[in-house]
């Protein structure tokens, strides 16, 4: 037996945590896209939500509101992914949050 599914189910606990931010408005992007769009990324992808979510709370808002966009181009892909699935999809996933 692999210890690979308890590891993946700590990091997955780390990641949703992590989203988790002081501000609801970052919740409601945040948190929907790891619960359903992060499994199926490219793992360059996810490494980049990982370094997504250890940015401040102050750039993730300017980028997610497009107010902004960040200089690195993963982060920017990243960022585009996540508004991108806000904006295609219904709003009953924010309902439990």
């Amino acid at each position: 037996m692999n210890g690979s599914a308890p590891d993946e189910n700590v990091e997955r606990k780390r990641l949703y945590w992590h989203s988790r931010r002081g501000m609801w408005e970052l919740d409601l992007l945040l948190i929907p896209f790891l619960e359903h769009r992060y499994d199926c990324l490219e793992i360059a992808d996810q490494q980049a939500f990982r370094e997504l979510i250890k940015q401040e709370d102050q750039h993730l808002f300017a980028w997610l509101m497009r107010r902004q966009w960040p200089d690195d181009s993963s982060l920017r892909r990243i960022v585009k992914m996540i508004v991108d699935y806000a904006e295609t999809t219904g709003n009953d996933q924010y309902r439990t949050l």
